[in-house]
Formats: structure tokens, sequence, C-alpha cells
């Protein structure tokens, strides 16, 4: 079944690791096969952490099976602070290892809210992206001019071809393509887009907190974090670029990547309690599940959404989904990324590029 999104949405789904910062003593690391809490139906392998093992810093070991292209590796790198250090190369796959992709947009204006996914814009709110949200936008956004479907036979505009795909996910979006519900396909991609990257191996703290820029960082279920997704841009031109119920839809440059935490990647469990291992930042500190066992935050986060205990070390609390955000900013150096490197972006943290963002 799926659940209805909204404020209390978060307190629902991240049920598997939603504990605040305690502490036992074991040190095994187990697998577990678990449901699934989302509504794409499919199972999840997941890894039961120790304390021992919940250290401060990247832990190669943890990333779903399939997740990875090849073994992660250690060479020398130089992070954004200039710090020479040592390096995980880890390389994902672009492909969710856990869960299916999609569905994103609904096909009618009679559709529920399992034909398609749901919409996120910063407000605070996630919403089923069902036939209702789309009759419904011209109320949501007050404006009338909003027209995602055909009046006489109730079918929804959607880019349902490559060329409506690139056409719609981009910044200055043709009239033809506006007043669509925008989904790409991984047939669009090939497959799917890997992403290298190079994360601290052990994390080095910042004098001031950075400036988010480039990957926001990496998931333990193959695919990437990216920076909020350019809502204003998207809104202005009268489409709606659905995610999937876990947070990620596809854009024809950088594949299939994740905007926000909905419960999909929680697959490394906290032993002691504390809240699921989500994936590593780019400074290499770990992203952890957004609610304590309270089904609230925890009260001590920083403007980065993190704090430290005893056993993690400094890390983060993903925001919830409907902020469209998963940190504030970087409390640490940050390592690169190969498409940041590609567009000639500086590292994380540093200049922002010109242009949008990735939709």
């Amino acid at each position: 079944m799926k659940i209805k999104y909204g404020s209390t949405f978060l307190g629902m789904i991240l049920v598997a690791g939603l504990s605040g910062c305690g502490g036992s003593s074991s040190s095994t690391i187990t697998t577990e096969t678990s449901a699934d809490t989302t509504s794409t139906d499919t199972t999840t392998a997941s890894t039961v952490v120790s304390t021992a093992d919940a250290t401060e810093g990247p832990n190669p070991n943890l990333f779903v099976s399939g997740a990875l292209v090849e073994d992660a590796t250690t060479e020398d790198c130089v992070l954004s602070g200039g710090t020479k250090t040592t390096c995980y190369r880890i390389s994902v796959k672009g492909v969710p290892a856990n869960h299916a992709v999609g569905p994103f947009c609904p096909p009618t204006i009679t559709s529920t809210a399992t034909e398609g996914g749901i919409w996120l814009d910063g407000s605070g709110e996630t919403y089923d992206v069902d036939g209702n949200f789309i009759v419904n936008l011209p109320t949501l956004y007050s404006d009338a001019s909003w027209q995602l479907y055909d009046p006489a036979t109730g079918k929804v505009k959607i880019t349902d071809t490559q060329v409506a795909c690139e056409a719609a996910a981009q910044p200055n979006v043709a009239a033809e393509y506006q007043n669509y519900c925008v989904e790409c396909s991984l047939d669009y991609v090939n497959g799917g887009i890997s992403e290298t990257v190079l994360i601290p191996k052990t994390p080095v703290p910042l004098a001031t907190p950075a400036t988010l820029n480039g990957n926001v960082g990496i998931s333990l279920t193959g695919v990437t974090f990216a920076l909020a997704a350019p809502v204003d841009a998207i809104l202005s031109a009268y489409t709606i670029a659905a995610f999937d119920d876990c947070g990620g839809h596809v854009n024809p440059n950088v594949g299939y990547h994740y905007h926000a935490a909905t419960g999909c990647t929680e697959s490394a469990i906290q032993e002691d309690g504390h809240a699921t291992l989500l994936g590593y930042a780019m400074d290499g500190y770990g992203i952890y599940a957004n609610k304590n066992p309270t089904g609230n935050d925890d009260t001590d986060l920083d403007q980065c959404r993190g704090h430290t205990d005893a056993i993690r070390g400094f890390h983060y609390h993903a925001a919830p989904a409907g902020d469209n955000a998963f940190i504030g900013c970087f409390h640490g150096e940050q390592g690169t990324s190969a498409s940041a490197a590609a567009a000639g972006a500086p590292p994380a943290g540093g200049v922002p590029p010109t242009g949008l963002p990735p939709q």
C-alpha cells in the first residue's frame, strides 16, 4: 500500500533505522532480508552494522551487493581544502541495487497513487503524483495556466520519447514541451550512468562549513545523492519532473539520481539502534536516516544537519524528503567526482558553476 506523503511521512516510513545515538558493544556484521517499506514492492538486503564497524568515515564493505562497478580501492588524493591524504576510489553503477526505478508520471487523471511517483517542491510537503494531483495543479500553485492533461481524454501529457525527455529536462524548455509531466527512461542512458568518486578515507573537518556544490554524495545502493532539484525552473516551465517513490528520477545528462531520502536507501541498520546509514557525503562523513525513535529530528543538529556521538563521530542526518535536500552544507573537506571534473566544475564546496544543476 502506498502511504500518503505529508508532514508525518518520514516518521512512518523510516522505521527500520529511526533511532538516535546510543550504544552497545558487539563487533559483527550480519545480513538479513526484509520487506521494503516503499511502494516499489521489492525486497531489500539489510546489513546489521555492529558498533565496532560503525566508525567515522566510509566503510566500502557496507555497499549493497551489486551497487558498485568494481571493488573500492585506495589512492593518494588532494581534498578541496588542499589536504593531501588517502581516498577511496568508489564507482557506483548509477542504478539502484535494491529497488526498481519508477513509476513517475500517472497515465490519466483517474490514476491512483500506485501508478505515479512523488513530487517535492521544497515546501516541506511531499505529494503523491496521482491523477488528482495533476488536476489540482492550478489550485496548488495558484496559476490557471497549468494544464498537464488532455481535457477530452483525461490522459496526462508525458514526455514518453527520448526527444521529449531531452527537450523538457533542461533549464530552457520550449513552449511545445511546457505543461508536461517529465519522465525519462533508463533506456535513454543505456541502462544507467556510473559515477566514480574519490572520498577521503579519514574525513578532514573544516574550520568553516562549505557550501554544497556538485554531488552531495553516494548511496549504499549505488546511486548519487544530488543537490536540490531546481524546482523554481521546473515549475516556471509548467512542468513536473516527477520522482519515483524513492526520491529519484532520470536526467539524460547524469542518469538516475536521488534528490530525497524516503526510506529506499536504508540498508545498513545500526545494531545499537541508531538511525540507519544511507551512504556517504563527498567529505567522507556518513549520512544517516532522518528521524530518531520519537519520530522527530534530533535537536542538536548543526547547520549542515550533523552532530557527533561516541560511536560514529561526526555524521549527518538526512533532511525530510519534502525539503528537497539531504544535508545543509559540508562539514569536511571534499573529494572529487568524475562527472564534476568532466564538466570543469570545482571540487564540491567550491565556487558554484554557472547554470542550473541537473533536474
